[in-house]
């Protein structure tokens, strides 16, 4: 998505993948010291994250930008820091990432809710955890349980879930008892084509062009 599509008060899914889907976290060292590094360049520059999860090779974030700029900038300051340091400590060279980072609008609640489910579902999905609550490197226990993390800000659509903070928790995780393949699948092809969920079903499957009557 183009940065000249994003405005202040946009709430975006984010997906940033290693290059030729190889690992950017390698261990638990790589991904605190990338935590950190958002926490601060995110506060510097306006953007508030709602949700997150690193996986291996690649990162989601679901934010809300303060400027236009908010999301570029954090993540151009957050991938020098984090490259010239992963390059450093495994002594290689060259880029990290696959290209710019992918990014889609979340215009509705239900999208957002989705797009945290999504998220923060992506360490069981790939087999690396048996629940999103035993996984380290997400949002799900600062969403679900409480815990303090200093990444994580509260979306009005979550404040929304309940009157305390206990009964909003308990709405958030009843949000992963539902079924959700069909959300997903638009969710990520909405994310990798860099347009809005309403959109994909909009696009024409490929095939053979309909003969002539």
């Amino acid at each position: 998505m183009s940065t000249r599509g994003l405005a202040a008060g946009m709430t975006v899914h984010v997906i940033q993948r290693g290059n030729n889907k190889g690992r950017i976290f390698e261990t638990a060292k790589d991904s605190g010291q990338f935590l950190a590094w958002l926490t601060e360049v995110a506060e510097t520059y306006g953007l508030s994250v709602h949700a997150y999860v690193l996986m291996t090779n690649h990162f989601h974030l679901l934010a809300t930008l303060e400027s236009k700029d908010s999301l570029a900038r954090t993540m151009q300051s957050l991938g020098i820091r984090y490259t010239r340091y992963f390059n450093t400590v495994n002594e290689r060279s060259g880029t990290l990432y696959e290209g710019r980072y992918r990014a889609c609008v979340i215009d509705r609640d239900d999208y957002f809710l989705g797009c945290s489910r999504y998220i923060e579902m992506n360490p069981v999905r790939a087999g690396m955890a048996a629940s999103p609550d035993v996984y380290r490197w997400s949002s799900y226990k600062a969403n679900a349980a409480g815990r303090e993390d200093a990444l994580v800000t509260r979306h009005d659509i979550y404040l929304r879930l309940g009157h305390d903070d206990e009964t909003r928790r308990a709405s958030y995780r009843a949000l992963f008892e539902v079924p959700s393949q069909a959300f997903d699948d638009t969710l990520r092809a909405a994310t990798n084509r860099g347009i809005g969920l309403d959109d994909v079903a909009n696009i024409r499957k490929p095939g053979r062009p309909k003969k002539a009557a």
